[in-house]
């Protein structure tokens, strides 16, 4: 099924719905994650062993697709190695990570909020690094993509805040910032599968170090979980986590960033949060209010101006890098 998408995205390069598509497909897989992933905190197991379950299984599954994928091309994968490894300690361990100890800190939605500044700071990273000054629609889409973010998450009723705990807010946005530039710096001649599977494995084995030196807590929970008003094994909702929420959520997101570029793709992924509502409704029966539907508004309409500015592919700007990259046939 992975491959199958990524052989769809590679031949619907051109078409303008196509990298919208594959990145909402995208952020509502990783948006699977969190009402998965409770039950098992809930549970008793430590956000190190359900991060690390979930990444290593994912890469387990991408083992002889990522393989398959390199026929020929093992070239390209070695002068993008460093990219690769990059993408795995940052992209992917560090992201997830940095979130799960913002979390143990501050609320889920102000961990959540400070996790998804990534498109403000690319933004910025773009205007510092390459001049590249946002336009008028581009400066609006992200006032209304932080004004959206702020009703989605509710974090204006009030939610505490540490220090230490703003600290891994902001270093996993930074990730998630590196997780995208990554995705997007990576030759073309490299295919998603195995770009998505190297990273996996990369993130799989730094953590299970961490694990083995004693830097991480592998704690194990209960053998049945709740999930959804009934009691299931702990391995359902690590199943979820990881085919849905890591293996087909990191793929589909590579072939994203390739159609739509770094910017765009990380403003469309902020739909995570929008999705992760829908989730936590039909999973965990939490219902969202109209303040977050509101909110979701202002992030689509933010969504909307960004994608609105981007220059057309017939005319860039010579001061400007292009992001934007076709996906391989796999």
């Amino acid at each position: 099924m992975v491959s199958l998408m990524a052989e769809q995205a590679s031949g619907a390069v051109g078409h303008p719905l196509a990298g919208v598509a594959t990145a909402l497909a995208s952020a509502a897989a990783f948006a699977t994650s969190g009402a998965f992933g409770k039950s098992l905190l809930v549970g008793g197991w430590s956000p190190g062993a359900v991060v690390t379950m979930r990444i290593a299984l994912a890469a387990a599954v991408l083992l002889a697709p990522a393989l398959w994928s390199l026929r020929g091309r093992w070239g390209a994968l070695r002068r993008n190695g460093w990219v690769v490894v990059g993408y795995g300690l940052t992209g992917v361990a560090g992201c997830q990570l940095a979130y799960f100890n913002a979390v143990t800190h501050l609320s889920v939605g102000v961990a959540l909020l400070l996790e998804y500044l990534a498109p403000v700071l690319i933004v910025g990273w773009l205007w510092a690094r390459h001049g590249q000054r946002p336009r008028r629609l581009t400066t609006i889409g992200v006032g209304l993509a932080v004004a959206g973010l702020l009703l989605v998450l509710d974090v204006l009723d009030g939610g505490s805040v540490s220090a230490v705990g703003v600290v891994w807010g902001l270093a996993a946005a930074v990730c998630l910032v590196l997780y995208f530039l990554l995705a997007d710096h990576v030759d073309a001649d490299v295919p998603p599968l195995a770009l998505a599977g190297g990273g996996l494995l990369v993130g799989a084995l730094s953590l299970g170090l961490a694990g083995w030196v004693g830097v991480l807590g592998m704690a194990r929970g209960a053998e049945h979980v709740p999930l959804g008003g009934v009691v299931v094994p702990w391995w359902v909702p690590v199943l979820v986590i990881a085919l849905v929420a890591a293996a087909f959520a990191y793929v589909s997101g590579i072939a994203a960033v390739r159609l739509l570029g770094a910017k765009v793709a990380s403003f469309v992924a902020l739909t995570e949060v929008l999705f992760a509502v829908v989730f936590a409704w039909l999973v965990l029966a939490e219902l969202p209010t109209l303040v977050q539907l509101l909110g979701g508004v202002l992030i689509v309409a933010g969504l909307v101006a960004v994608r609105a500015d981007e220059r057309p592919a017939s005319e860039p700007d010579r001061d400007e890098p292009v992001l934007t990259r076709p996906v391989p046939t796999i």
